[in-house]
């Protein structure tokens, strides 16, 4: 009766051990799958913006003529894809320019923006 005793007691023990341990390895996973996610939005996030400037310094900064409808239609829809406030206002600022001089300068925010956006 007495070793039946002891060996549920050590059972019992055994238990809580073991479900400390999987606990604490659930919590750990749990943590570095989070990290995990974070990256992969920034990855997207990164190559969404990086996508975006490409286009943008090809169809626009070295473009040698005037950029067509199609190629502003792409450009817009690139940057509404993008998700983010402040570059939405830096493009529209810059397609709503009247002059050359304030469309070079709100080129030269959005550049800036575009790569403060680029996160590691």
């Amino acid at each position: 009766m007495e070793t039946k005793k002891r060996v549920i007691e050590f059972v019992i023990v055994a238990l809580i051990v073991s479900n400390a341990f999987f606990a604490y390895n659930y919590f750990n996973s749990y943590k570095e799958l989070r990290n995990i996610k974070s990256l992969e939005t920034k990855v997207e996030l990164n190559t969404k913006v990086i996508d975006f400037t490409s286009m943008f310094i090809e169809k626009v900064l070295q473009a040698e003529k005037e950029v067509d409808f199609e190629t502003r239609l792409s450009l817009e829809n690139a940057v509404r894809d993008l998700k983010d406030e402040e570059i939405m206002n830096e493009w529209t600022t810059f397609i709503g320019s009247k002059t050359e001089q304030e469309a070079q300068n709100s080129v030269k925010k959005l550049l800036g923006i575009l790569i403060s956006k680029i996160q590691i």
